[in-house]
């Protein structure tokens, strides 16, 4: 049976949550060799998710959805995550560690160059959203020098805006030992248009001292894994048309 790393501990073959596919990290050059693949790396950050949730939260939703993906987009392997993003905002809370915007966008055009010399496509799987700068700065200057490159954000309409329901469900369905329900606190309810000009200004932690932007009540896993299907269908979906729009970001 695949153990958590994706490794089938009988024959020894990697797996992608069930299903036969291509992890980089499992893979010597020769499986690669020729092939020109899409290559599909999850993006996350390390930061303060609330007293409940683990700081890889962006990480570990990012991973799921690219995981569940990459075994239907033919060809597609699965690179090791981006585990460090731009997280300012967050930088009040311990634990928190953010490489900033500039360092980000650097990162993600030197990934890019050094991917784009044996890859076919490079696909960016992001799960936070302090991401967006960098990826609207990197993904349209590695498209500019002839680069297939595109970014899909892991959106979900109308959930929280951090370590609410939403993030909250996915965890508790992809790694529910992660999450400590008993410390799981309600926080700003305020939606996050009206809140971004004071988030900026002076952080999250001066609007939500535990760090949460939103509710987790009524969390449960059965919701996480009906969140997580709907993003995989879509970045499925969209993967398979491959409509980048200025941004860089993949349609759909």
């Amino acid at each position: 049976m695949p153990n958590r790393s994706g490794v089938d501990t009988r024959s020894g073959r990697v797996r992608c949550r069930g299903v036969e596919g291509v992890r980089l990290s499992e893979s010597t050059w020769p499986d690669v060799d020729g092939r020109s693949p899409l290559v599909v790396v999850p993006l996350g950050s390390v930061e303060q998710h609330g007293r409940h949730l683990p700081l890889a939260t962006d990480t570990v939703v990012a991973q799921a959805v690219a995981e569940d993906v990459v075994p239907s987009l033919d060809g597609a392997v699965l690179a090791p995550a981006l585990a460090y993003g731009a997280s300012g905002e967050h930088e009040d809370f311990p634990g928190t560690i953010s490489i900033g915007t500039a360092a980000l966008t650097a990162l993600l055009v030197e990934y890019g160059r050094s991917v784009g010399r044996w890859s076919g496509r490079l696909l960016v799987v992001n799960g936070h959203g302090g991401n967006l700068e960098a990826l609207r700065s990197a993904v349209p200057l590695l498209r500019g020098e002839g680069r297939d490159v595109a970014w899909f954000p892991c959106g979900v309409a109308g959930g929280d805006a951090h370590a609410g329901r939403t993030e909250t469900s996915l965890v508790l369905h992809v790694e529910p030992a992660a999450v400590r329900e008993a410390l799981a606190a309600a926080g700003d309810t305020t939606p996050i248009g009206d809140l971004r000009p004071r988030l900026r200004a002076q952080g999250v932690r001066a609007v939500s001292p535990d760090g949460v932007l939103g509710d987790p009540a009524g969390a449960s896993a059965a919701e996480g894994a009906r969140l997580l299907a709907d993003l995989s269908a879509r970045l499925g979906a969209a993967a398979a048309r491959w409509q980048v729009d200025d941004t860089g970001r993949l349609l759909g």
